[in-house]
């Protein structure tokens, strides 16, 4: 019999199995003497638990590495998320400069045209675009505008350059410098009784002041007259664009004697004292000092 009785046949899988427990000895031996120095008692198990552990350490270090240290951004892959993220930063603070570039250069380009006289008021402009639009149109008959319409937006576009010259944080005019408003020279515009002070809560952003009629009303300072016309509520006014960011008007004047685009010197005549506009009781100068786009009280800079 080739079987001992009592004896079953096993499978490959469970004699693997039987020799992972299998123990082993493992000497160590001197070459010339072949004696012992070292002997290990081994099985298959533990050599596989051994290898799979130095494996999974050797991974997992790599791994942290990986996450925590500044290579990953040369490994494929990693690079190009960091890489991107970047862009998309660089880009959008790009577009906000060249937006940012894009404004200086319309207000620069609009304030230049402003003081050589090239200014194209609102009125003008809509003036061209309903003639060039009438031209083509052959067959709609000519609309008058009536007188209330064209002061109305007469009205608009005074109150339009009046506003941008007053919210404008303008850079010194060529060959200025930059000095604090404490330290510049002012012109009186006008010698006479302040009968109305500066007060911001009322949104009253100058002082009144009463002269003999007739008073000539002067510059307080070198520079280019940006507003000189007829507003509703202050009548004939005139605004002078100076150095260093300030602004000053002159307004419920009876008579103006400068246009815009002039240059102007300190002291020089710019109008007439009166009392036109609807928001007057009687002939005086309202006269505003603004710097960097704020109103400030000229009591504190000027002896009238």
């Amino acid at each position: 019999m080739d079987e001992l009785e009592g004896n079953k046949p096993t499978s490959g899988w469970q004699r693997w199995r039987e020799s992972l427990n299998n123990r082993y000895l493992l000497q160590v031996m001197n070459e010339e003497t072949f004696e012992e120095v070292r002997s290990f008692q081994l099985s298959l198990m533990n050599v596989y638990l051994a290898l799979s552990s130095i494996v999974v350490l050797v991974a997992l270090v790599v791994v942290l590495v990986i996450a925590y240290t500044p290579i990953k951004k040369y490994l494929p892959g990693f690079g190009d998320v960091v890489a991107k993220e970047d862009l998309v930063e660089l880009y959008g603070e790009m577009s906000a400069l060249e937006r940012e570039l894009e404004a200086q250069t319309a207000y620069a380009e609009s304030f230049r045209k402003l003081l050589l006289g090239e200014y194209q008021s609102v009125l003008e402009a809509q003036e061209q675009i309903d003639s060039s639009a009438l031209a083509n149109l052959d067959d709609i008959e000519e609309v008058t505008i009536s007188a209330e319409e064209v002061q109305l937006r007469r009205e608009m576009e005074l109150e339009s350059v009046g506003q941008a010259a007053r919210s404008s944080r303008q850079q010194p005019i060529s060959g200025s410098r930059d000095v604090p408003l404490e330290q510049l020279f002012f012109v009186a515009p006008v010698r006479g009784e302040i009968i109305g002070g500066f007060d911001a809560d009322d949104e009253h952003h100058g002082v009144d002041i009463i002269a003999p009629k007739g008073t000539a009303i002067k510059a307080a300072m070198d520079g280019f007259v940006i507003l000189s016309d007829y507003t509703y509520n202050t009548g004939y006014t005139i605004g002078i664009q100076h150095q260093n960011g300030v602004i000053s008007f002159y307004k419920h004047n009876a008579e103006l004697l400068k246009t815009v685009g002039s240059f102007v010197k300190g002291g020089e005549a710019i109008a007439i004292i009166g009392n036109t506009g609807h928001l007057t009781t009687g002939p005086h100068l309202h006269f505003e000092l603004w710097w960097r786009g704020v109103p400030v009280d000229p009591v504190d800079y000027i002896r009238f």
